[in-house]
């Protein structure tokens, strides 16, 4: 697999970052075995941070002046089954939405994480949920590759 995942601790009361990789390369190695894409050449960065820094990035990106759990952004215009390219983008996640939905749903905080690290690294891969056939592909593809987790 050569899928490389740089992980980056910017804020947020986040495990330690050996824990951090570990858990990103379990739900990306998912994805990847799920999907068959093992022989992509590629490379992510995963950023956690904390609902501050998200809601800025939400705001500018967005135009949502709220936090969310995670954002995705694309190195490139990729659709479902396309083979990734040297750079796939950068997945952001927040720790104080991560945590409290966890509670709120009574999941454990790394399931959590887990499922929206795949979500966030489907984004990257083309996968969407704007209109209700995306979604439901999309929806598809992360029952199956968490329940494979």
């Amino acid at each position: 697999m050569a899928i490389a995942i740089d992980v980056n601790v910017e804020a947020g009361n986040w495990p330690g970052e050996n824990a951090l990789e570990a858990l990103a390369a379990n739900a990306v190695y998912a994805v990847v075995a799920r999907l068959g894409i093992a022989e992509a050449e590629s490379e992510l960065s995963i950023l956690f941070t904390d609902d501050t820094a998200m809601r800025k990035l939400n705001a500018e990106w967005r135009g949502k002046d709220k936090p969310t759990n995670v954002l995705s952004f694309p190195a490139s215009d990729l659709v479902p089954g396309d083979s990734p390219g040297p750079m796939l983008g950068d997945i952001v996640v927040a720790f104080e939405t991560v945590a409290g939905e966890a509670e709120l749903e009574g999941k454990s905080f790394d399931d959590h994480l887990r499922h929206l690290i795949v979500h966030g690294f489907l984004h990257l891969l083309g996968y969407d949920h704007e209109n209700d056939t995306d979604a439901e592909e999309m929806e598809s593809a992360e029952r199956a590759i968490l329940a494979d987790m």
